[in-house]
């Protein structure tokens, strides 16, 4: 923290994603909009498998915690950019700057990991059906879990301790809407080769090898689908795991593009798009996805309320 303080520059000021009033307004109506349907949805996710006994489930169990996720990382992010689209107040001190980087990298981490758990429980639910209560024990479960939160903290822990090394001692002005660490990196007047070395290896290790672990589990799946001879069956099985699919498809896709990528093909416009999407738009989607497409979550929402 002393390095940060022994620079001329003394905080930030986040640029947001417009200067036009009338688009600030529209924005801040739609992202406030989308955050109380994020905070529903993932609440309402989280409290209608608690209830119901009949979703006591690993599946269930690791959905609880996406929902948790989702809204922890939303929240990290949304509320300052409301409050920067609402206010003519853009800055935002280095503790408050670097604490929301920190925590947000901590959740989205921590997302990777879990949603490859979850690709697990999905493959071993089609391809050992008959195995899957002694497979997927409540110990696995929370290994599991456990797991996830580690590599949330490690990743973003290590990030943090890189990023203190960076002076910044020219332009203090963050072309983005909130504290991530490309348009930071990009601010800085040190060089960052080295931390930005050390993000990619790290953040695209997670990266890598949760996608590992989904491909594999669902290459497992879709061999194992094929194999089925009857339509109903397939169409079956296939069910089970699409929604989760989809979440991770929309999930990586655009963090792949924001992420693994060096510093000289950072793009406000595109970054900032991207940006949108997973850190406001998404965490409202996934309960969307989970609940909609899922007749269990159906009928536990008609079970929880008739009592």
């Amino acid at each position: 923290m002393s390095r940060w303080n022994s620079t001329i520059v003394l905080g930030f000021i986040l640029m947001g994603l417009t200067n036009s009033a009338e688009t600030q307004l529209v924005l801040s109506m739609l992202f406030l909009l989308i955050y109380l349907i994020t905070v529903l949805g993932n609440m309402g996710m989280i409290l209608i498998i608690r209830l119901d006994p009949q979703l006591h489930t690993p599946m269930y169990f690791f959905l609880t915690h996406l929902s948790f996720l989702d809204l922890s990382y939303s929240s990290v992010i949304t509320p300052k950019t409301l409050e920067n689209l609402l206010t003519s107040t853009k800055s935002i001190s280095f503790l408050a700057c670097f604490t929301q980087m920190y925590f947000f990298i901590l959740f989205v981490a921590a997302e990777c990991f879990l949603l490859s758990s979850m690709a697990y429980d999905r493959y071993v639910a089609i391809c050992s059906p008959l195995h899957y209560p002694v497979i997927m024990s409540t110990k696995l479960c929370h290994s599991l879990l456990t797991g996830s939160y580690v590599t949330g903290f490690v990743n973003s822990t290590v990030v943090a301790v890189s990023m203190n090394q960076l002076h910044f001692c020219n332009s203090n002005v963050i072309q983005h809407f909130f504290c991530d660490s490309s348009p930071i990196l990009a601010l800085s007047c040190s060089e960052t080769t080295e931390v930005e070395i050390v993000i990619f290896i790290f953040a695209g290790s997670t990266l890598v090898m949760s996608l590992i672990t989904i491909s594999g589990s669902y290459l497992s799946i879709l061999s194992t689908i094929l194999k089925i001879n009857s339509t109903a069956g397939k169409k079956k099985a296939f069910s089970t795991c699409a929604s989760h699919l989809l979440g991770v498809t929309i999930f990586y896709s655009t963090t792949i593009f924001t992420y693994l990528k060096p510093k000289t093909s950072y793009s406000l416009g595109r970054d900032q798009v991207a940006s949108v999407f997973y850190t406001i738009v998404i965490p409202m989607l996934n309960p969307l996805i989970y609940s909609l497409r899922n007749k269990e979550v159906k009928k536990a929402v008609l079970r929880v309320l008739q009592e």
